[in-house]
């Protein structure tokens, strides 16, 4: 269709919390984006993340691999969200207690206030810690599994995810106070902590390929979708943008039959021919500016 001649619906299938749910997305020139769930109109469209289960992969997800500890810790707190909701407030609360308690280190250093104000925010720091970086090394743990099966179909040598965790007391929070306060920062915990990939031995953040580092985020959203299914009943809707570039042969024959079956999967490519030569989509939409029909 031309879309200025008419409105563009795109229909998503889903779940949420294990019901399966349809979706239909209408875009029309000049009118705010129309978003149906199950026949009824969402107030927002952005309400639609938080009642279908989707999980997103672009190029901009490598920084998964290739990017610093921060995003690492901010996708995995983010991942941890999504599989273990009663869990989904802890990093956001880890977070408000370090501001606290940096804050409160600012202010000492200063001469503002005495010792004892930082007490109370190093207590809930050590408890809130200690709590996520558990969190986290069970995420780690539940994920390593499928992590490791689908790196392996995809090409990688003895993937693995490694977090070390270690907790946070009071009494190392203690030990560190005098640094803490010259810095004005708090210098131990999971905020500082990373998530490594690895390729045996191997990190592939500085020693691996741009296909390798690629291959281990589609593991990782493999893997999610594999957990997310095991605990809902069905998989995912999976939405994979230009996921094929950079990729050899054998990887994307590889990534489509490791394609959760019985979901729905999205994959935008810039050339037919990069799909492998099995892939039979049910549906193919060709896009030229302007206009999307169906191929």
């Amino acid at each position: 269709m031309r879309f200025g001649e008419a409105a563009a619906r795109v229909e998503l299938a889903g779940h949420e919390a294990g019901t399966p749910v349809r979706t239909r997305v209408t875009v029309s020139r000049g009118e705010a984006k129309k978003v149906e769930l199950n026949g009824a109109t969402l107030a927002a469209a952005d309400e639609l993340r938080t009642r279908l289960s989707a999980l997103f992969f672009n190029p901009d997800r490598l920084a998964v691999v290739k990017g610093g500890p921060i995003v690492r810790r901010s996708y995995f707190d983010r991942m941890l969200g999504r599989l273990e909701p009663a869990q989904a407030a802890l990093p956001g609360e880890y977070g408000r207690a370090l501001a606290q308690r940096n804050a409160s280190l600012r202010r000492l250093r200063a001469g503002l206030g005495p010792a004892s104000a930082s007490e109370p925010w190093s207590d809930t720091l050590a408890s809130l810690g200690t709590e996520l970086d558990n969190a986290r090394a069970a995420l780690v743990g539940l994920l390593s599994p499928p992590f490791a099966s689908f790196g392996e179909l995809l090409g990688l040598d003895a993937v693995r995810l490694r977090y070390e965790a270690h907790g946070l007391t009071r009494a190392e929070l203690d030990a560190r106070f005098a640094s803490d306060l010259e810095r004005g920062a708090t210098g131990a915990g999971p905020h500082l902590r990373d998530v490594g990939v690895l390729a045996g031995e191997r990190d592939l953040r500085t020693y691996g390929s741009q296909g390798e580092q690629r291959a281990a985020v589609l593991a990782l959203v493999l893997a999610e979708a594999a957990v997310t299914e095991e605990r809902q009943g069905s998989p995912p809707l999976l939405l994979l943008d230009d996921v094929l570039s950079e990729l050899d042969a054998a990887r994307r024959a590889a990534l489509v039959d490791a394609l959760p079956p019985g979901g729905q999967t999205l994959i935008t490519t810039t050339s037919r021919s990069a799909l492998p030569e099995a892939a039979l989509p049910s549906l193919e939409i060709s896009v030229s500016p302007g206009e999307a029909r169906a191929a």
